[in-house]
């Protein structure tokens, strides 16, 4: 992407900022993909996993109880998503690329195209790539298509500040939210944010309601950051936060971590008992009956309204 392109999506970035949208359209054929209102239909995806933060594999509907608000409700719809391979993945990745990351972000490209190359597969995953420092730019649109995604990488320069809130929020917004399947964003930082016009819980709820699962890589330098913002993202949304250091083989790990992840999921649905449409959030939790087993899901949703 040249620079003139990169200048067009940052004022069209400040346009949103000000409530009139991103010209980047959602990819052909994809839909909003709302809770059926009707029924109050609440889909949910999410991983089981063990102490070590490992997938645990061959669980069944009788293996898990779900809960809103407290109250138990009954589960409809059950998937193994690791036994099944026609739900499609779109996912973006987000790359800090603020000053402060100029000595690490050659092994995050490099760890990324890694990445890329293990979990997307050819004709039935996407992912975009977005660049963030005080600007928010697309620099590759939804592809299948490697060689695309590692020519988006090589792209990347160190530029100033951190707006990560307008990142996410404009990554679920403008190109995530009309997408099926699982949705997902990797973040990759090495700070918190400085310059974002969006809050923090602005995104956050943005993500809930689109269904987005927000996994985070704060790649520690030597001052001690703290990325409480970025595991926050990571809790509200069913993801994972890991911290690894400025170094290849720590990043690799995570970015390993994410990718049997999103490999082991599983999907459940149930028509929710309480069938006010008052457009309140509702906190769900799942809960796994076999021993040491942990479940990752969405803190809850946004019920219908009117």
């Amino acid at each position: 992407m040249n620079g003139s392109t990169k200048r067009t999506l940052a004022a069209a970035t400040l346009l949103a900022l000000m409530g009139q949208g991103l010209q980047i359209p959602p990819r052909a054929g994809a839909q909003e993909q709302t809770i059926r209102a009707e029924v109050a239909l609440v889909n949910l995806f999410f991983a089981a996993v063990d102490a070590k933060n490992r997938s645990v594999p061959n669980l069944k509907a009788e293996d898990f109880l779900v809960f809103e608000e407290r109250q138990p409700q009954k589960i409809d719809y059950f998937s193994d998503l690791s036994k099944e391979n026609d739900v499609p993945l779109t996912m973006a990745l987000l790359i800090d690329t603020s000053g402060s990351v100029k000595d690490k972000l050659e092994y995050e490209k490099r760890t990324a195209e890694e990445f890329f190359r293990s979990v997307l597969r050819k004709g039935k995953d996407l992912a975009c790539i977005i660049q963030f420092d005080s600007e928010v730019n697309l620099v590759q649109d939804f592809t299948d298509d490697i060689r695309k995604l590692v020519s988006a990488l090589d792209t990347l320069e160190a530029g100033n500040s951190t707006a990560l809130y307008d990142a996410v929020y404009l990554a679920v917004d403008e190109k995530l939210k009309g997408e099926t399947g699982r949705k997902a964003i990797v973040v990759i930082t090495d700070g918190e944010d400085t310059s974002s016009k969006i809050r923090k819980n602005e995104a956050i709820e943005t993500a809930q309601r689109k269904d987005v699962i927000i996994y985070g890589i704060g790649v520690r330098g030597g001052f001690g950051t703290d990325f409480g913002v970025l595991r926050k993202f990571a809790e509200e949304t069913g993801g994972s936060f890991f911290s690894p250091r400025a170094k290849l083989a720590e990043i690799q790990a995570a970015f390993r971590s994410i990718n049997e992840d999103l490999q082991g999921q599983y999907s459940l649905a149930y028509v929710s008992t309480n069938k006010r449409r008052d457009g309140a959030f509702r906190t769900v939790e799942i809960r796994c009956k076999a021993t040491g087993v942990r479940v990752r899901t969405r803190k809850g949703y946004y019920a219908p309204k009117g």
